[in-house]
This record gives C-alpha cells, sequence and structure tokens, in this order.
C-alpha cells in the first residue's frame, strides 16, 4: 500500500489514485537525477555524429560559448519505457494475452500502468481507437563538460562470420561518449498517484542502458539526488547544467580558476558533481520562487526500497485497476 496517507509529504505533487481525471490540474513530482556513463555511449540521430549544442555560459568576462554533448529527451523517454515495459513482465502484470506489449506505434496495449501513465498512440486494433497523452516528461541533458573533451570518434567494425563481404556496410566510425561523462537530469511527472511515482522512481533506479547498441554498451549509473513535490516544474536542465558548472567553478576544494577549466577537465569528482547538481537545484528554486518543496531523504529511501522489491508487484496490481478507471473516463 502506498498512498498520500501513507506517505503525507507526497501529497502537494500528487493525486489520490481513485481521484484521476482526464483533466489536467498542477501536481507536479520532480525527481532530480545525475546520469553518469560508466562505459561508452553513443547518443546520435543520424547514426555517425554525437548530438552536440553551443549554448552561452555566464563568466565575469561576460558569456562564453561552450559545447555540451547531449543526451537527447527521447534516449532517456524510449529506454526507460522498454524498461518499465519488462519490469511489468517480471512482475507478471500482464495477462497471458497482453504479453505483447511492445514500443511499436499504434500497438501498444494501452491497458497497462506504462502505457497509461507515459503514453501511447491511438491503436490499430478495433474499439482502442484512444491517445493518450504522457504524463511523464522529459528534458533534453547536456554534459556538464565540454564536446571536445568527452567524445571521441572510433572506429567500429561487424564483419560478420563469412570470410569476406563487403565492407561499406559494416565499418563505421561512430562518435562515442567517454566513460565518466556525467549528465544532470530532471524527470518530472505530473498528476500522477504515489504508486505511479514509485513505478517512474523504481525504473529510473534500476534502468542501466541508454543509447545506441545497449546490450555492449551506454551503462549508466542513476544516481537520484531529490525528489521535490508541487504545483510546478522545477528549473530546466540546461539552468541546472550552467549553474552546477559555476558551482564546481567557485568550490575552494578545486583548483578551476574559471568555467572553462570545468567544461575542459579531464575528469570531474562524481559526489563532488553531485552535491553542487542538487544545491543548483534547489538555489534555483529559492531564486525563482518556486512552490516546490523537497521530500524527506528517509521516505525517498522508503518508497525505493518498495520500487526496487517485489512489493512493487502488489503495488502496481493495485494501481492498475485505478488506471483502467481512469482512462474508461475517455470512453
Amino acid at each position: 500500500m502506498i498512498d498520500q496517507d501513507t506517505y503525507p509529504e507526497l501529497e502537494p505533487g500528487t493525486v489520490p489514485a481513485d481521484e484521476m481525471t482526464l483533466r489536467p490540474r498542477s501536481n507536479f513530482v520532480n525527481l532530480l537525477v545525475l546520469r553518469e556513463l560508466e562505459s561508452h555511449a553513443v547518443f546520435t540521430t543520424n547514426g555517425e555524429d554525437a548530438d552536440i549544442a553551443t549554448v552561452p555560459l555566464g563568466t565575469t568576462n561576460g558569456p562564453q560559448d561552450y559545447a555540451p554533448g547531449l543526451m537527447f529527451m527521447r534516449k532517456q523517454t524510449g529506454s526507460d519505457r522498454r524498461f518499465g515495459k519488462a519490469l511489468q513482465r517480471d512482475l507478471d502484470l500482464f495477462d497471458d494475452d497482453e504479453d505483447e506489449c511492445t514500443m511499436q506505434v499504434n500497438e501498444m496495449c494501452q491497458d497497462c500502468i506504462e502505457c497509461i501513465l507515459y503514453g501511447s498512440a491511438a491503436s490499430n486494433n478495433e474499439g482502442n481507437d484512444i491517445s493518450i497523452t504522457s504524463r511523464v516528461m522529459y528534458d533534453t541533458a547536456y554534459s556538464l563538460r565540454d564536446a571536445s573533451v568527452v567524445i571521441d570518434e572510433k572506429f567500429q567494425n561487424a564483419p560478420g562470420d563469412d570470410f569476406a563481404k563487403s565492407a561499406e556496410a559494416t565499418i563505421r566510425e561512430p562518435d562515442f561518449f567517454e566513460p565518466g561523462t556525467m549528465f544532470p537530469s530532471v524527470v518530472t511527472l505530473r498528476d500522477a498517484t504515489p504508486a505511479e511515482v514509485a513505478f517512474v522512481l523504481g525504473i529510473t533506479a534500476k534502468n542501466k542502458r541508454y543509447g545506441a547498441t545497449t546490450s555492449r554498451l551506454g551503462r549508466v549509473n542513476n544516481r537520484i539526488l531529490g525528489m521535490y513535490v508541487g504545483s510546478e516544474e522545477g528549473p530546466a536542465n540546461l539552468e541546472l547544467t550552467r549553474e552546477a558548472i559555476s558551482r564546481l567553478r567557485d568550490d575552494e576544494r578545486t583548483d578551476y580558476d574559471s568555467v572553462t577549466d570545468v567544461v575542459m577537465a579531464e575528469t570531474l569528482d562524481p559526489s563532488r558533481t553531485a552535491d553542487h547538481v542538487q544545491a543548483a537545484f534547489e538555489g534555483a528554486i529559492d531564486a525563482d520562487g518556486l512552490d516546490l518543496e523537497r521530500v524527506s531523504d528517509g521516505t525517498v529511501a522508503e518508497i525505493l526500497d518498495k520500487a526496487t522489491s517485489e512489493e512493487l508487484g502488489d503495488l502496481l496490481a493495485e494501481q492498475r485497476e485505478h488506471s483502467r478507471t481512469f482512462l474508461d473516463q475517455a470512453e
């Protein structure tokens, strides 16, 4: 059992399961995460070139550009959604005839918690012509260091098992993000129930692969730095990343004299960086006067224990009935 009575701290950012409606309200849960690569990863749109942006940083001498590598929003959403569907199968939450729920557009079951929470397009099946809007929002994440120091082009050959074959289709030189690259990121839930929050928290804690070729690459450690609830979203990932860079520059325990020293550093200390990302998020809440409150670490730890244990199956089984009732309102 998990609800607002169990955890009153969640009340400002969640809705009771039996009060879910199709009319959006302003209840937000913000999960602050620092994603750290533990192996090489490929985040690309065209299959070869890494996704990169150019953004300004504030310095004492005026704006200065840097080029962060990007973990595009859909790279995070797609991986988490696939993991969420697999998690439901592991917990035996699907009926025998529902095990085929996939990420294929127009072929999602629209009957499981993942589909109803993350959204789906209208199904090809007769009678399932409802489109569901996602209540989980992701934002493109920006690397703290410059692309020139976190991305390397590597030769890749997939020769297969024939003695000889054409080289064009198997040899390529994609851009790889180096291990140790870190991306501050926020996952935001809107009008979610406490059980749905536990579901997303469990996915975030347990999912370990992002980007292309995830069977051997893309290992990621998602450090959950905090949960914040209230009537609005927290700062965007870009603002969060800029502020964390500034705080790393000002850290007296480091020898960075400028933001250039930070973004061009060979490495960044993960624990110290995590502290600065959390401080940057909470500083933005205060500076912008955002209506958000931090959920205590003890409550987050208790929910995380439930979300990563077999107890999650019971929580989601109960939530599924509420989710179906919620979706029935559209019929």
